[in-house]
C-alpha cells in the first residue's frame, strides 16, 4: 500500500477533498481486494489509513458541507398514494372522495396537520386504509 497525503492534516478546498475521497475509495478498494477488510473490526494499515482521512474528509464534510436533513414519508401517507394510484384518483379527487378540502388534504399528506378520528374513519371506509397504520402513523 501506497501512503498519500501524508503531510496534510486538514481538508480546506474542495479539490483537496476531492482528491482524498478518491484517494479513500482507492484504499477500500484495495483492502478489499486483498481482504485486510474481511474481519470485522480489523487493525492493519488500511484501516488505520481508511480512518485517518476519513476523518479528514468527515470534518471538512461538517465544517464546509451543508446536506438537508432527510425526509421520510410516513407509512401511511405511501399507503394513502398507493391506494390513490391503484384507483387512478388525484389529491383532488381523493379530498372529496374524503369530503375535506384539498388544501386540508394536502396538509395532511405533507405531515402539516394530524389527523383527526373523523378522518381516520373515512380513511378506513372510503380508501380501506389499514386501522392500525392509520392508529401507529396519525
Amino acid at each position: 500500500m501506497e501512503k498519500k497525503y501524508i503531510d496534510i492534516k486538514e481538508i480546506h478546498t474542495p479539490e483537496l477533498f476531492k482528491q482524498m475521497s478518491e484517494y479513500t475509495d482507492a484504499l477500500i478498494e484495495e483492502a478489499t481486494a486483498n481482504g485486510s477488510l474481511n474481519e470485522q473490526g480489523a487493525d492493519n494499515e488500511y484501516t488505520r489509513e481508511i480512518g485517518r482521512v476519513g476523518r479528514m474528509c468527515a470534518d471538512y464534510e461538517s465544517m464546509y458541507m451543508k446536506f438537508e436533513h432527510l425526509k421520510f414519508k410516513s407509512p401511511l401517507v405511501v399507503s394513502i398514494e398507493r391506494e390513490m394510484e391503484k384507483r387512478h384518483i388525484k389529491q383532488r379527487q381523493t379530498a372529496e372522495l374524503l369530503d375535506v378540502k384539498e388544501s386540508t388534504f394536502s396538509q395532511i399528506m405533507t405531515g402539516k396537520r394530524p389527523i383527526s378520528m373523523r378522518m381516520a374513519k373515512r380513511l378506513f371506509k372510503e380508501l380501506n386504509i389499514d386501522p392500525g397504520l392509520i392508529l401507529e402513523f396519525s
